[in-house]
């Protein structure tokens, strides 16, 4: 019997979806008999099953894998409820821009008998809403409905469409049981008439004046947010900073490894917050949602700004705008390399001895930032230490080419200035601002890297906050990733609260009750503190390397002892205890 969801899932699969990531319900009768089908009569030409007990987690895992390698994969849930259950995880592929493409089923429409997969359940009545699109409708690229099986294929590829071209973010589809049961004749699509919209990029005015205004600046600089997506953008954006000489990049967004800790110009991961922001002369933004932040630091009136991005006007956000003199729609990697190439060529009539200085300058300022962060990072005499000596100690074990899966929240400068990255991809950030985004994002990122190298993928790292730690389900996290063999190592920041939220108030009301008030007061505090490592162990079924450190001199040894773990297959969950500030 070929049916509808027998359909859809070879749609996928001849679209380049791998995975499903699932949370099945009284909608899904025909999936699952599809999914069986499927895995009996198609092995090896039918997406992985994978599942998923929290919504959340199966939307994150999604995400994390399509952000690594930046193939869209499927998202299967139950009804309203399901979708609902995603919460703050489409959020975070939508703002995130992770290709991902969430199929629901819909209750019965007819209730009498009338078609296969009338209502059958006391529930059918109880889930029946009036459109349910609208719940996560605008978060999407694009939302429909499965109408009929007969052009089921279409759908699915319209919706990847949308998807996979710029802006990126998650797609939503639901189907009705009766639809999903209908009996159609096999059928295949043409895939190569479905490819994503390209970008172009820069025309050569736009190209000349942006080159001519960096090379021509005193304090030029670079701030980008998540044009690391592409892995070839960090090595283009050395090869714009070694051409032009003095050119300094900021990462304001942290989303993705942008550009490499090891070259003078790097400044780091600060969220719209940094010197360089005010004493530059002539600023580009490439592929950026926050460039500054107006209240607190901007640039200097009357300098030039130039916005490079795959979506300029942020059409998802109501209130977006910058002082930016030009804008353009353009693929990024192309812009840089248009504006590389130009500047090359008009350097040649720079004064040497303008840029040799510009150079110096550069570096010099590079080796302070350096000494900053290392004296930052330096354990107290009572054995207490901070993130930044954690995340220090973290780089000189790991492997060299760990991927690290970050939601560190008010910590993440420190992890980001400790850790240095510096190969395209091994930084990958919550695209958004719905926490618990890492549990499963790692689960994704590791999945994704062993299937792309052949069953033994890079070493994975997990750096949380406590509080978001909880946000990620991790009682669904680690039995997923005992069953499905997906080790991680997690380190657990434990600070015991949430600082953030003292820490927006204090923007607010730096001198109001709050500020003198205890976190108990305020609500923030994690005390009792939970037993976060033994959380996942049990979860695990026991089955995990659970450790905590509260001491400088006992890191380094239990570190290594779950990194063995992991490399053994087997995951680990390192809760830390961390100072604030440091």
């Amino acid at each position: 019997m070929y049916t509808a969801s027998f359909a859809f899932f070879e749609a996928i699969w001849e679209a380049g979806i791998t995975h499903c990531f699932v949370n099945l319900g009284s909608d899904h009768p025909s999936i699952i008999e599809a999914m069986v089908k499927g895995q009996r009569e198609a092995k090896g030409n039918f997406p992985r099953i994978i599942t998923c007990p929290n919504e959340m987690v199966a939307m994150s895992m999604a995400d994390g894998y399509a952000r690594l390698t930046g193939k869209p994969q499927c998202v299967i849930v139950h009804v309203d409820v399901g979708t609902q259950g995603l919460g703050a995880a489409v959020h975070n592929a939508s703002t995130g821009r992770a290709p991902v493409l969430v199929f629901a089923g819909l209750s019965p429409f007819t209730l009498e008998g009338e078609m296969r997969g009338s209502r059958t359940e006391y529930i059918h009545w109880i889930q029946n809403v009036p459109d349910q699109t609208q719940i996560v409708g605008q978060y999407c690229r694009y939302a429909g409905e499965i109408k009929t099986g007969k052009n089921i294929k279409q759908m699915v590829n319209r919706a990847l469409q949308f998807a996979t071209s710029d802006p990126q973010g998650p797609v939503y589809l639901v189907g009705a049981r009766e639809v999903m049961e209908e009996e159609i004749n096999p059928y295949h699509l043409e895939q190569g008439v479905w490819d994503p919209v390209e970008l172009g990029g820069l025309t050569p005015k736009a190209t000349k004046e942006i080159a001519e205004a960096l090379l021509g600046a005193e304090n030029p600089l670079l701030i980008t947010g998540y044009a690391g997506r592409n892995q070839k953008i960090p090595g283009a954006l050395v090869e714009l900073a070694n051409t032009v000489k003095g050119l300094r990049v900021l990462d304001t967004g942290g989303s993705d490894m942008c550009f490499p800790a090891s070259h003078p110009a790097w400044l780091g991961l600060r969220f719209g917050i940094d010197p360089s922001i005010e004493n530059s002369d002539v600023i580009v933004i490439v592929d950026c949602d926050v460039p500054w932040i107006p209240t607190l630091n901007k640039p200097k009136d009357g300098i030039k700004v130039f916005h490079i991005d795959v979506d300029p006007l942020k059409q998802l956000m109501p209130l977006f705008y910058v002082p930016a003199q030009h804008r353009y729609r353009a693929d990024p990697l192309v812009a840089v390399e248009q504006i590389t190439s130009e500047a090359k060529t008009q350097a040649s009539s720079l004064d040497a001895a303008v840029v040799s200085k510009k150079w110096d300058a550069l570096q010099a300022a590079y080796k302070e930032r350096l000494a900053t962060i290392t004296s930052k990072a330096t354990p107290a005499e009572d054995g207490s230490f901070g993130t930044g000596h954690l995340c220090k100690t973290l780089r000189s074990l790991c492997p060299q080419d760990t991927i690290w899966a970050i939601e560190a929240v008010t910590n993440t400068a420190f992890v980001h200035d400790n850790l240095q990255p510096e190969i395209p991809g091994s930084w990958i950030n919550c695209g958004g601002g719905g926490l618990g985004w890492s549990g499963g994002g790692a689960l994704g990122v590791k999945l994704a890297t062993d299937v792309e190298n052949g069953g033994k993928g890079k070493f994975v790292v997990q750096i949380v906050g406590d509080g978001t730690f909880l946000f990620s389900v991790p009682g669904s996290v680690y039995w997923i990733a005992k069953r499905y063999k997906i080790p991680v190592l997690t380190i657990v920041l434990n600070n015991k609260g949430w600082n953030a939220p003292r820490k927006s108030m204090l923007l607010v009301h730096p001198d109001g009750l709050g500020s003198k008030a205890t976190n108990e007061e305020i609500n923030i505090s994690f005390d009792p503190v939970p037993d976060y490592s033994g959380i996942a162990k049990a979860a695990a079924g026991g089955d995990l390397f659970a450790a905590k450190v509260d001491k400088a001199g006992d890191l380094e040894r239990v570190i290594k002892d779950a990194i063995k773990a992991v490399e053994g297959g087997q995951s680990a969950v390192l809760d830390c205890k961390v100072t604030l500030g440091c």
